[in-house]
């Protein structure tokens, strides 16, 4: 990509008409209302992309979606003081290579769970990951999520199938999806499903204390469900 930045360069193509034309890519019309959707249910939204940062703020600025991401992690693009987008790689292969042997040289996005997965640990936060992707890329990560994870794969494509060819080999529970209108139905699923289990737990723990048993005589409101956070990736 970086080498074909430098081509476009070479031809006259400036910034603006690269920007001009991701801001036509086509996109399903079920995605942004699932993204939004999983925001206010109190999902925290992460990128993990292959793709590169002028990319990715360009669309999500231009869709209007930008303010519901918490991280992007993708390829560092810059645009120099000839006009020239450049693309570094996430991991620089050069100097310290990230030693995994399923992803290409320049990301390993399983490294890039396991760092979130070890900051939400030591931040002390217990929550369940959804991890969204279609590439062959985004079976790493897959392999990396827990029991308690959900993993959503694109169906027909190559994270489906190397998934498909050991289903032993992820923990998390996997639900495909097809289009964006499949995509939202079964996100919206395992989000309620997610705060339904998590309000029973609460239910339970409540129910087991004695501050409850004082409480519980009085209580005529239906318990409102805690506000749930859910690292999620949207990829592509």
């Amino acid at each position: 990509m970086d080498r074909m930045m430098n081509e476009l360069h070479h031809h006259g193509k400036t910034i603006e008409e690269i920007k001009q034309v991701l801001r036509r890519i086509p996109i399903h019309p079920r995605v942004i209302p699932a993204i939004k959707a999983a925001h206010a249910l109190g999902c925290e939204l992460r990128i993990v992309s292959d793709a590169n940062t002028l990319f990715i703020e360009t669309i999500i600025e231009h869709l209007g979606i930008r303010e519901f991401f918490s991280e992007i992690n993708t390829n560092p693009g810059v645009v120099d003081d000839q006009g020239r987008l450049i693309i570094s790689p996430y991991h620089d292969f050069t100097k310290s290579p990230h030693g995994c042997t399923r992803c290409p040289p320049n990301m390993c996005k399983g490294l890039i769970i396991e760092r979130i997965q070890a900051s939400l640990t030591k931040e002390g936060k217990e929550m369940k990951m959804i991890y969204l992707g279609d590439g062959a890329g985004d079976y790493c990560p897959s392999l990396g999520l827990k029991a308690e994870d959900y993993m959503m794969p694109r169906k027909n494509f190559p994270v489906w199938d190397l998934i498909r060819q050991n289903l032993m080999l992820v923990k998390a529970t996997v639900r495909d999806w097809t289009d964006g209108e499949a995509m939202e139905k079964i996100l919206m699923e395992i989000i309620n499903e997610i705060i339904s289990s998590e309000d029973e737990e609460e239910k339970e723990k409540m129910l087991s204390s004695d501050i409850c048993k004082i409480s519980v005589g009085i209580a005529h409101e239906p318990m409102v469900p805690l506000a749930l956070q859910v690292p999620l990736n949207l990829v592509k």
